[in-house]
């Protein structure tokens, strides 16, 4: 292995629904100087999804429920955020002002249901950005769309900035993938340097690639959504895979409940 690199991919356009994101990414890495190839990943921001598949919402438009006017009011919360909280949630972990911690309905467990402002067109008139509906879905999607304009099959993720239980800070996170192995188990194959067989050691690649890749694109007005990550083709496969959704611990695992 050479080393893993992840290229920004600037001069991206703002997206709006509708927007052709593979087109964009094809003209983006056009524009440095590279040429997509086996065993490529490419890594977009949540949010270009998010907004290409029309997943913003006016919070005005939205009249909260008697769940939602009740959680608002102990967590002084405006109510119309708490109700979409609720809609796109399987469960509400913790309730307080800082935020809602809750099961999104994929499963995984991260503040506000994934619902941000931040980069949103609208967001000073209450307007907000849900997840893509299925984000392992679109992740699919986005990949045959790419094979099928370019002949290349790269391994798509699609990442979030996702806080840590007992950590401080975001990390980018797999929410959606295809092509890329999620979870590379070594449990009773791989061995220590002293040859003592591994027992528990399970790599999460999709999040490392991710959290990688959304490093090198910033999070703030750098304007760059999508990254070109090269390094990993053993973890590139032909299949979709079971998506990132694989990678979240089974509830009855959970030892803090």
């Amino acid at each position: 292995m050479n080393g893993i690199r992840a290229i920004p991919l600037q001069g991206m356009p703002l997206v709006d629904e509708g927007t052709d994101l593979v087109a964009e990414l094809r003209a983006a890495i056009a524009r440095q100087g590279e040429a997509l190839a086996a065993g490529d990943v490419i890594v977009l921001a949540q949010k270009i999804v998010s907004k290409s598949e029309g997943r913003t919402v006016a919070l005005a438009s939205v009249k909260p429920g008697e769940e939602a006017l009740c959680i608002a009011e102990e967590t002084r919360r405006e109510a119309a955020m708490v109700h979409l909280i609720l809609d796109e949630s399987s469960e509400i972990l913790r309730a307080a002002p800082a935020a809602i911690i809750a099961r999104h309905r994929t499963g995984h467990v991260l503040a506000n249901a994934g619902i941000d402002a931040s980069n949103v067109a609208g967001a000073d008139r209450g307007r907000v950005l849900l997840w893509p509906h299925d984000p392992d879905a679109s992740a699919r999607a986005i990949r045959k769309a790419i094979a099928t304009v370019t002949g290349v099959r790269p391994a798509v993720v699609i990442a979030d900035s996702m806080g840590r239980a007992w950590r401080i800070g975001t990390v980018g996170t797999a929410i959606g993938c295809a092509g890329l192995t999620v979870v590379e188990d070594q449990r009773g194959t791989g061995r220590d340097l002293f040859g003592r067989l591994l027992q528990a050691t399970q790599v999460a690649v999709a999040d490392a690639v991710a959290a990688f890749a959304t490093l090198a694109m910033g999070e703030a007005d750098e304007g760059t959504p999508a990254a070109l990550v090269r390094g990993c083709e053993r973890w590139v496969t032909s299949e979709d895979g079971p998506g990132a959704a694989s990678g979240i611990r089974p509830i009855a695992q959970d030892m803090f409940r």
